[in-house]
């Protein structure tokens, strides 16, 4: 509608960003529903313990969330423009309304606006505004609610300045860093998954975080209640949603590459099609004839200069000829192109994961030099301890040494008190036999 050429020139790119606002606005609003939907759906689980719990909850917001925010992008990339039919035979839905195809020179483009406008509207909004804007209306709706007239009529004293211990519970309670790993989570897979279509996604992520990290700072020091201490070996069910993203992120690039963009097409024709190696010729290639006779009752082209003069058409797509015996069937150059597509998946997926199996096992986990400290430590601890062991048996022996040196030197005195008492009685018998015989002399 409107007279400027410019904008008339660029509505393809207008409407596109119009629609991903609308559609960012839609995703933020169902985050916060399928937050709430998780929670409702756990608790009428009744998992029997705190850890079952929150690794239920986590495993159902991701899942939903995931859905929602990449949803969208996942439709662009693979289905948009897919399934539209050919000229003369378009697949038609909702009573008449014909599906929507990409721009001529693809869907990679729309793809890209698609996958920046939704990943920095949600850090912008959702991990900036509403993380630092969300607690302090919280704050606020609290003060106001503590200020009211029978609030204050329950104080002892109210001339008596607050102590900090009454400031820090006017704080919002911490409700625990499930929304920060969910966030981080989300911003991994917009950074990792459709990396190919947008390559300054990362360097917007690293940016985000680096405000990120004061914001949280800030929120976290004025804003909450302090958290209670919680001793965890590791983070849990997170590092298996990591891992999964990562190895499918390697899948989705390889079919962006391979079906989205116009990769494979181009290496396929100059390397089988082209007569001199060049791209040139290229884009006639890639076009099919159609003869505007076929048309169907009612879906030609209304109001048309052309409509006496032009008798064939082209379109995109690799189909045969209306002169062919096989007239608008998929031709050779589309099942080549195909196959060469899956090739590529096959090759590349397999290449990523042996590079990845690779880099994992020459790059340890613990540093050459930790480790090594690592094993100092452990060997100074096992001489330690067989040292301790060592001064125990020699302990141990001692104390037997001992013990049969004591029984050895109470046995000797038992027979020397035997021995003793024996020469004892023979001198009393001695005495007693000579008294008598010296009493009968008497």
């Amino acid at each position: 509608m409107s007279p400027n050429e410019s904008t008339k020139s660029n509505v393809r790119v207008t409407v596109t960003a119009t629609a991903v606002i609308i559609n960012l606005v839609v995703i933020l609003i169902l985050d916060e529903i399928y937050g709430m939907v998780a929670k409702w759906l756990t608790e009428m689980e009744i998992p029997k313990t705190e850890k079952t719990f929150e690794e239920h909850l986590i495993m159902k917001a991701f899942l939903l969330k995931f859905v929602n925010s990449y949803a969208p992008i996942f439709y662009v990339a693979f289905f948009k423009g897919r399934f539209v039919g050919r000229p003369g035979h378009y697949v038609y839905v909702f009573a008449g309304y014909r599906m929507e195809e990409c721009a001529p020179g693809g869907c990679l483009m729309e793809l890209c606006i698609q996958l920046s406008i939704i990943m920095l509207g949600k850090q912008l909004i959702q991990n900036n505004i509403f993380e630092i804007g969300v607690p302090k209306l919280k704050k606020l709706f609290r003060k106001l609610k503590d200020e009211r007239p029978e609030t204050k009529a329950n104080e002892s004293d109210p001339s008596k300045p607050p102590q900090q211990w009454e400031l820090d519970h006017a704080l919002e309670p911490f409700t625990g860093l499930t929304p920060e790993y969910m966030e981080m989570i989300i911003q991994f897979g917009f950074v990792t998954l459709f990396v190919a279509s947008f390559p300054l996604a990362p360097v917007f992520a690293l940016l985000n975080n680096v405000i990120e990290v004061r914001l949280d700072a800030k929120k976290f020091v004025t804003e909450l209640r302090r958290p209670d201490t919680v001793r965890a070996k590791d983070i849990g069910i997170w590092f298996n949603i990591l891992s999964g993203i990562g190895k499918f992120s390697v899948i989705i690039n390889a079919f962006v590459i391979s079906v989205t963009s116009d990769f494979i097409p181009r290496l396929v024709y100059q390397y089988a099609y082209s007569h001199n190696g060049t791209m040139h010729g290229f884009i006639n290639h890639t076009l099919s004839y159609f003869n505007v006779s076929d048309f169907k009752a009612g879906t030609q082209p209304e109001a048309s200069s052309f409509e006496q003069d032009v008798s064939l058409c082209r379109f995109k797509d690799y189909r045969e000829p209306p002169w062919s015996e096989n007239q608008y069937e998929f031709s050779k150059q589309y099942w080549t192109v195909l196959s060469a597509r899956l090739a590529f998946v096959i090759i590349f997926q397999n290449l990523v994961m042996f590079l990845s199996v690779l880099v994992d096992w020459m790059i340890p986990d613990i540093p050459k030099d930790i480790s090594e400290q690592i094993k100092k430590e452990k060997s100074v601890l096992v001489d330690f301890f067989l040292k301790e062991e060592h001064e125990k048996l020699k302990l141990i022996e001692n104390f037997i040494r001992r013990d049969k040196q004591r029984s050895k030197n109470e046995t000797r005195g038992r027979r020397n008190r035997a021995a003793s008492f024996c020469q004892f009685n023979r001198s009393q018998r001695g005495s007693l036999t000579s008294f008598s015989s010296h009493h009968t002399d008497v």
